[in-house]
């Protein structure tokens, strides 16, 4: 359940270091209490790339959830692009996302897949994540 709003099966605990918190004890991943979550992250990012199946695992997972989440998103949004961003995305986890994004979306959607440029930014734009698509937002009213 989401902490701020109450819902349940927010995007947030599928695609963002929440979910690799959740995961990572599944995962055969120690998760340490007494370190700021941005450690944590980092940890699990080091465990991934010296290829421990259990992060792979983790990142895998969070790349089908993406494919879903934009399926879910363009029955809302006339999608035809979208950014991945965010910490991680950082490192060999955002082409893994962005691989399990692809691979749901070719098989389960294939017409949205056709339509839809998913794009992975260089590496220090995807750490700054929010703040870059904040400052890209367009101006609306006066």
């Amino acid at each position: 359940m989401d902490e701020w709003s109450g819902d349940r099966g927010s995007v947030a605990h599928y695609l963002s270091q929440q979910c690799v918190f959740r995961l990572a004890p599944k995962a055969g991943i120690e998760m340490p209490d007494n370190v700021p979550d941005a450690e944590k992250l980092k940890l699990v990012q080091e465990r991934l790339e010296a290829d421990h199946e259990g992060a792979l695992q983790i990142w895998q997972s969070m790349g089908i959830c993406m494919g879903y989440a934009i399926a879910h998103y363009a029955d809302f949004y006339e999608l035809k692009h979208v950014l991945m961003l965010g910490r991680c995305t950082s490192g060999r986890g955002g082409q893994l996302i962005l691989d399990g994004a692809h691979k749901v979306l070719r098989a389960e959607f294939p017409e949205l897949a056709a339509r839809t440029n998913i794009q992975l930014p260089d590496e220090k734009s995807r750490r700054v994540g929010q703040s870059l698509a904040a400052a890209s937002l367009p101006a609306i009213g006066g």
